[in-house]
């Protein structure tokens, strides 16, 4: 993408605004290998609308949107996740390894800077999830937002870290990944640990949802009579509302990941809440309704800048 209009969208909520910064929206990985457990019909019996923005059924690729989210609430700025970043060494992770992005220019031309930014949410700690958590400068790892607090959760920070050898040791990656993104976050200073539960202010509040990763959390937004919940990579695809049970095949708990799935889910549909995804393409973000026992895809969001009003269509 780039049209930086298409890029660059927002909604308001409540006295919050919701800015959404998409940095790619493409074609990915096979359906087949990122969710093994899916119904082999999933895909097809539901392709009038998952494509082209959420599947391209020629290849039977899964479409992702890599993208974050801007929050201004309550006189502050928060960004949620971090995108892939710059520059990293990430061998084995395809686009990962030696991705280049313009992210930074990205914020700037929603009127973020850097130096605005308060407060960074992780809601995970994958690599598309606090790659732009630092920067290069003259050969050394910095935070990218000099006077933010990162909020990290404890969860995934003792896992991923040197206190758990990096995740286990089951793939090297996750070293690079907390050397270049994480740990130099802690060295200066500006990382929080947090487990269970963290207000942020007024309308927003983090909420442990583990299975996918140990320390895996939603962010809930509650303002006025608008709710939302960003849930990361609680869902990877709208087949994961159809089918709470399909996990991901990066999820490393997968039976808590169904049952933080269900939970997430199953508020959403009661109260309301405006779910957003980390990784949907097309609006990105939508409601769910229930429908006989089971989950049903409600109307999507759309972004736009304006004032105030309904998110829905």
């Amino acid at each position: 993408m780039t049209n930086v209009n298409e890029c660059v969208q927002s909604m308001v909520l409540g006295d919050v605004e919701v800015i959404r910064v998409v940095e790619w929206h493409e074609p990915f990985v096979p359906a087949s290998g990122m969710f093994p457990g899916a119904a082999a019909d999933m895909w097809k019996k539901n392709e009038s609308w998952l494509a082209p923005d959420h599947w391209e059924p020629a290849r039977d690729l899964v479409v992702f949107a890599l993208q974050s989210w801007v929050l201004r609430s309550a006189g502050r700025t928060v960004l949620v996740d971090t995108g892939a970043g710059n520059g990293r060494e990430r061998p084995g992770m395809g686009p990962f390894h030696h991705a280049r992005s313009d992210f930074l220019s990205l914020l700037a031309s929603a009127g973020v800077c850097p130096q605005d930014v308060d407060v960074v949410v992780n809601t995970h700690l994958h690599v598309d999830h606090v790659g732009w958590n630092t920067v290069d400068a003259d050969g050394q790892w910095v935070p990218a937002f000099p006077n933010a607090q990162y909020l990290i959760p404890a969860a995934d920070d003792f896992h991923y870290g040197p206190d758990n050898a990096y995740g286990n040791g089951a793939q090297e990656v996750d070293r690079l990944i907390y050397e270049d993104s994480i740990a130099p976050v802690h060295q200066a200073g500006q990382a929080v640990l947090w487990d269970g539960f963290h207000r942020i202010d007024e309308h927003l509040t983090l909420e442990s949802a583990p299975g996918h990763t140990p320390g895996s959390s939603v962010l809930r937004l509650a303002s006025g009579s608008d709710r939302a919940v960003f849930v990361g990579d609680l869902l990877h695809s709208p087949v994961q509302i159809l089918d709470p049970c399909c996990n991901s095949s990066a999820c490393l708990a997968p039976e808590q990941a169904v049952a933080s799935r269900r939970r997430i889910l199953g508020r959403a549909a009661d109260e309301r809440e405006l779910l957003v995804p980390a990784h949907f393409g097309g609006a990105g973000a939508l409601e769910v309704r229930r429908d006989s026992g089971r989950f049903a895809v409600g109307p999507w969001a759309t972004a736009s800048r304006r004032k105030s009003g309904s998110a829905f269509e």
